[in-house]
């Protein structure tokens, strides 16, 4: 079968001036998921059933016929990452050192980067993202990792390479879920960002590219938008 090109692996990410940094963000409902912790916005009616996709994604992450699964999952990846750096390139005015000092998703949870010394340090949210966006694009740049040339296998670490991969863009989505969810509501994209979410999680559920355990978190310091993967589980959006 031959492979069709890619397009173009990289639109230059998108800035705004439609809100300021210092914009008051919607009130906070009083009911709580723990006691003394604010339900967050994201898991309030109507912002968590809000979609542009209405019944189950199992039926768009579906292998199609006669398609290679390689070239598949590649494709996904590819435009996930695409789209997340879109919108993330539209809410980065709010993500700064100040507002953002460590890369927090959830209450008691701050990721960690690994750096060249093989040791754990903390980093500014946007330092954060922006390491992993340049690692995931120069990934996508090579040739050798994402072969986009009729005849050119992906290499046989490429399940890892794409789990690594997945598991970075969780950490993006989770962050801006937690730190900046007023903003997509402000600028009333919170049902493309579900959207984009749901199916993001759909199709790491259904490659094995997603462990649950990186989706909710630890029990002492629990991934805010993992929460969504249950709720969303109980209106039929997505499959256990």
């Amino acid at each position: 079968m031959s492979r069709t090109p890619r397009g173009p692996k990289r639109s230059p990410t998108p800035t705004s001036s439609t809100f300021s940094s210092d914009m008051p963000p919607p009130p906070v409902p009083s009911s709580p998921v723990t006691p003394g912790i604010p339900k967050p916005l994201y898991l309030c009616s109507p912002f968590v059933e809000a979609a542009l996709v209405k019944g189950n994604f199992k039926t768009i992450v579906v292998l199609p016929k006669y398609v290679d699964i390689m070239e598949w999952v590649a494709v996904n990846v590819f435009d996930f990452y695409t789209n997340l750096n879109e919108f993330y390139g539209v809410i980065s005015e709010c993500c700064t050192q100040q507002s953002c000092p460590t890369m927090s998703a959830g209450q008691n949870l701050n990721y960690t980067w690994i750096n060249q010394d093989r040791k754990s340090v903390h980093l500014a949210a946007p330092t954060y993202i922006d390491y992993v966006m340049t690692w995931i694009q120069n990934l996508l740049d090579d040739e050798n990792v994402f072969p986009t040339k009729s005849g050119h296998d992906f290499p046989q670490s490429f399940p890892s390479t794409v789990k690594h991969v997945y598991r970075q863009l969780l950490r993006v989505f989770a962050h801006i879920y937690h730190a900046h969810y007023p903003q997509i509501l402000h600028l009333r994209s919170e049902p493309h960002f579900n959207s984009l979410f749901a199916h993001f999680l759909a199709f790491g559920r259904e490659y094995e590219l997603l462990d649950i355990k990186d989706v909710k978190g630890a029990a002492n310091s629990p991934v805010g938008a993992g929460m969504l993967w249950e709720r969303w589980r109980e209106m039929g959006i997505l499959e256990g």
